[in-house]
C-alpha cells in the first residue's frame, strides 16, 4: 500500500495546489455471446492505486485534502456468487482511499470535487472516454454556476505528461517484479528449448510457455506469443502459431509472461533439429553481435539513438560481409537499404506495459538513457522469399533475440541472461 501512496504522492506534488486528477479504470469486455475476456486493469489506475476490478474511477486531489477517492461496484451478494468478491465502497481504507462511493453516484458526486479546482486532469488519449464525459459535466457545470460566485476549471489537462514520465523510472519494488517476470519467462524459453521437435505443431511448442509460466505463478502473457517457424519467422508479428515445426528450419519464439501487472519480453531463435545449419549460423552471428553490442549502449550518457545507430551499422556491415548487400556502408545505411532485412526500432521501453510508456525524447532531440529505466534490445534479420540477389539457403531465415536490460549507474543489467543466446550454448541444452 505505501509503493501506491508513494506514487499518489508524487503526482499530487506535481500537480499546481487545488486540482485533481480523474482516472478512469477498465471495463469487462464482452468477447462473444455472454463471455468477456479475462479482465485486465487500466495500467495507468492499476500503477496509482493497485485495485483491479472493473468499472472503478479513482479521483486525486492536491492541496488541503489531498489524497484520493474510489468509485467503485457495491457489494453485491448475487453477483459476488457469480463473478467473486468485490471490495466494496465502504471499505476504502483497504486501498488507502480518503473516501469511497459507489460508481452508480459518480455523476452526482462528481460536481463536489469539480467545482472551484484550478485544474483537473484527465486521460486526454483517443482511446478514453473520460475527456468526454469531464467535458460533459463541466460545460454542465459551467451553465448551472453562471450566476453563482463558483469557478469552474476552463480546459482540462493531460494526466500522461506527468503519469508517463513516473512510470518510465521503476522503482525497487517495480524491479524486483520484472525481474521475477523475467525469471519465469526465461525459464519456459530454456524449457521451450528442450522439448522442441520437428512435426510438432507451433502452437504445441507455444503451449510449453503457458504451461512454464502458470506453473510459476503468472496467470497471463504480456502479449500474444509469436511461435513462427520457417518462413513465419520473417512475419514480425505472426501470431497463428498454426503450422507445422519443419526438420532443418529455425524457430523464432518471442514470448513473455505478465506476472503481478508487469511484462517481460524475451524472444529467443534455435533450430527446430538443435542444430545451426551454416547460413543459419552466419545470419544469427550477426544478430547476437547487434545484441551484445547494443546492450552495451544502454548506459548513463548514451541515447536510445545511440542503440539504433550501433544495431544498423553491425546489421548492414554483417549483410555486407555475407555479400547480401553491396556498396559502401555508410552509403546504404544512409539510403536506408537494410530496411529489407531489419525493418523495425531495436528496443522500446518495458514495465506495466509490454510496450511501455515514456517519452524517447522531445522536439527532435533524443533523451538519454538514466537509472531505473528499462528498454528491450531486440536486433532482428529477417530475409524472406522474393528478395532478389539472397542466395537460396538464406531464404525464409528470420532471428530476432531479445533481451530486457535495466539502466544502472554502473553497467546495464540484463535480466534475461539465464536464456542461453550463444550458439553452442543452445545446442548444448537442446541436446541435453
Amino acid at each position: 500500500m505505501n509503493e501506491y501512496k508513494s506514487r499518489r504522492d508524487r503526482l499530487i506534488a506535481a500537480m499546481p495546489k487545488n486540482s485533481i486528477a480523474v482516472l478512469f479504470g477498465a471495463n469487462g469486455n464482452i468477447r462473444n455471446g455472454d463471455t468477456e475476456f479475462p479482465f485486465r486493469q487500466n495500467s495507468d489506475f492499476l500503477y496509482l492505486t493497485g485495485f483491479d476490478e472493473p468499472n472503478a474511477i479513482a479521483i486525486i486531489e492536491s492541496g488541503e485534502n489531498s489524497g484520493f477517492t474510489i468509485f467503485c461496484q457495491e457489494k453485491d451478494s448475487n453477483r459476488e456468487q457469480w463473478e467473486g468478491k468485490r471490495m466494496g465502497p465502504n471499505n476504502f481504507k483497504d486501498i488507502g482511499a480518503l473516501n469511497g462511493f459507489s460508481i452508480s453516484s459518480f455523476n452526482e458526486e462528481i460536481d463536489n470535487f469539480l467545482l472551484n479546482k484550478e485544474r483537473v486532469y484527465c486521460h486526454k488519449n483517443s482511446n478514453c472516454h473520460s475527456e468526454k464525459i469531464l467535458n460533459e459535466k463541466i460545460i454542465e457545470l459551467k451553465k448551472a454556476s453562471a450566476r453563482t460566485n463558483n469557478s469552474v476549471p476552463e480546459e482540462m489537462y493531460s494526466v500522461e505528461s506527468i503519469l508517463h514520465e513516473m512510470r518510465l523510472f521503476k522503482s525497487d519494488v517495480e524491479i524486483k517484479i520484472i525481474k521475477d517476470a523475467c525469471k519465469i519467462s526465461a525459464s519456459a524459453h530454456k524449457r521451450a528449448m528442450q522439448r522442441v521437435s520437428p512435426e510438432i505443431y507451433e502452437y504445441q511448442l507455444e503451449a510449453e510457455y503457458i504451461h512454464e509460466f502458470m506453473i510459476n505463478g503468472s496467470k497471463t502473457c504480456a502479449y500474444p506469443s509469436i511461435v513462427g517457424g520457417g518462413k513465419n519467422a520473417c512475419i514480425l508479428h505472426y501470431s497463428e502459431n498454426s503450422e507445422i515445426l519443419k526438420d532443418g528450419d529455425l524457430v523464432l519464439v518471442d514470448a513473455g509472461c505478465e506476472f503481478k501487472g508487469y511484462a517481460s519480453d524475451i524472444t529467443r531463435t534455435f533450430p527446430v533439429n538443435g542444430k545451426f545449419s551454416k547460413s543459419q549460423e552466419a545470419i544469427y552471428e550477426i544478430v547476437l553481435e547487434a545484441n551484445k553490442e547494443c546492450i552495451k549502449t544502454v548506459k548513463i550518457g548514451s541515447k536510445p539513438s545511440d542503440t539504433e545507430d550501433r544495431a544498423i551499422s553491425i546489421i548492414t556491415q554483417g549483410l555486407i560481409d555475407l555479400k547480401l548487400l553491396s556498396g559502401d556502408l555508410n552509403e546504404l545505411i544512409e539510403k536506408k537499404l537494410y530496411c529489407d532485412f531489419y525493418m523495425h526500432r531495436v528496443g522500446h521501453w518495458m514495465g506495466l506495459d509490454v510496450h511501455d510508456v515514456g517519452s524517447y525524447g522531445t522536439k527532435g532531440i533524443w533523451r538519454e538513457y538514466e537509472p531505473g529505466m528499462i528498454t528491450t534490445i531486440e536486433p532482428g534479420i529477417y530475409i524472406k522469399e522474393g528478395l532478389k540477389g539472397v542466395p537460396s539457403e538464406y531464404l525464409n531465415i528470420g532471428i530476432r533475440i531479445e533481451d530486457d536490460v535495466l539502466v544502472t549507474n554502473r553497467e546495464p543489467k540484463i535480466l534475461t541472461s539465464d536464456v542461453p543466446k550463444e550458439i553452442k550454448e543452445i545446442e548444448i541444452l537442446m541436446s541435453a
